[in-house]
């Protein structure tokens, strides 16, 4: 696996975002059943829960960096990512794409950020059709969107998106249950970038694979990167693997960003009592007597989450200004951002 000195630096703060979320919601409801439609009738309908998966939030990735996204399963990661690929909607809030807001855009524009914009999802064996062939997979998208002229083109496009991965075009008659874990990670990453996309959203992309093959799968982004000038949203519960992709990390806990930070910096002086926790807990040469224990307690459910501080009830250093007041992500230093009443002037 690359290490971090060879990542090429991220541009200045100055630059514009290539991708913005404000103040961005998403909630999920599901529909009443019979027995609920007919209490509705008569005036005793039930309270329909409600799950906030991502709650009022703001974030800008720059061109040509990689933002890390960590967080615990269920705190909203995928969501977010779906948002910004417009595979889901926001409930609430605002996605711009180079500055332009999306639900204001011509469908010509709207085209274009479908197509700039792209996702590389964390399933290998799930995200790839078991009835097509590897070939048909990756023409689809340009036969679609028309990007080619004709059908020798496309199998050109589709023999230059393999080689690109490190795949063999022969292979583009076989089907995804003959190929291995990793090369079918490969294949959703070609599927992703033959369309030529500025912006990936890779959601935990390694997480379903082997430990061996991780390190591939990290070294061919890098690779990526360099070569086409993408800029990565990487969403990852693994902050050892964030440290060798990222530029700057965001660290996010039941729907909200509590820290954002340039990766070193992250992970020299953690701000975050959440972000301590998670970094106490990476496997260390340095710490190999020491038991490991994960962060205390487990995650709230969306469907009832804490008041105040959301990470109050796992948190060591929780007051009761904790217990009742939700905090606000406030600028510590250059770059740094952090949800938490410790780091408030007094």
């Amino acid at each position: 696996m690359s290490p971090r000195n060879d990542i090429t630096s991220a541009p200045d703060r100055g630059e514009d975002a290539i991708l913005e979320v404000r103040r961005l919601s998403r909630r999920f409801s599901r529909k009443p059943v019979l027995a609920e439609q007919l209490l509705g009738l008569v005036g005793k309908a039930p309270e329909i829960p409600v799950l906030t998966a991502v709650k009022s939030l703001d974030l800008s990735v720059r061109r040509g960096e990689v933002l890390g996204l960590v967080g615990e399963s269920g705190c909203g990661k995928s969501t977010l990512g779906r948002m910004m690929t417009g595979i889901n909607p926001p409930s609430e809030g605002e996605i711009l794409y180079n500055g332009k807001r999306t639900d204001e855009m011509s469908r010509q524009e709207r085209l274009a950020y479908t197509l700039a914009v792209q996702m590389v999802f964390q399933d290998p064996y799930a995200s790839l059709n078991p009835r097509q062939t590897v070939g048909e997979i990756l023409s689809e998208p340009l036969r679609v969107h028309n990007r080619c002229k004709n059908r020798a083109e496309i199998s050109e496009r589709v023999d230059a998106a393999l080689n690109e991965v490190g795949l063999d075009p022969s292979y583009r008659d076989r089907y995804p249950h003959q190929f291995s874990g990793g090369q079918r990670q490969r294949i959703g990453i070609a599927r992703a970038l033959i369309v030529d996309p500025e912006f990936l959203v890779c959601d935990e992309p390694i997480a379903a694979l082997d430990v061996s093959i991780q390190a591939q799968v990290i070294n061919l982004f890098l690779e990526l990167r360099a070569q086409r000038a993408l800029t990565y949203l990487f969403i990852s519960h693994d902050l050892s693997v964030v440290w060798h992709i990222a530029d700057r990390v965001a660290i996010m806990y039941l729907g909200e960003i509590v820290e954002l930070a340039p990766t070193t910096e992250l992970f020299d002086s953690p701000a975050h009592p959440y972000t301590q926790t998670l970094l106490a807990e990476i496997p260390s040469v340095k710490r190999r007597r020491r038991a490991f224990q994960p962060v205390k307690g487990e995650l709230p459910s969306p469907l009832n989450p804490p008041s105040g501080c959301t990470f109050h009830p796992r948190c060591p250093m929780a007051t009761d200004r904790c217990r009742s007041e939700r905090p606000i992500s406030r600028t510590i230093a250059p770059g740094r951002t952090v949800a938490c009443h410790l780091h408030e002037p007094s």
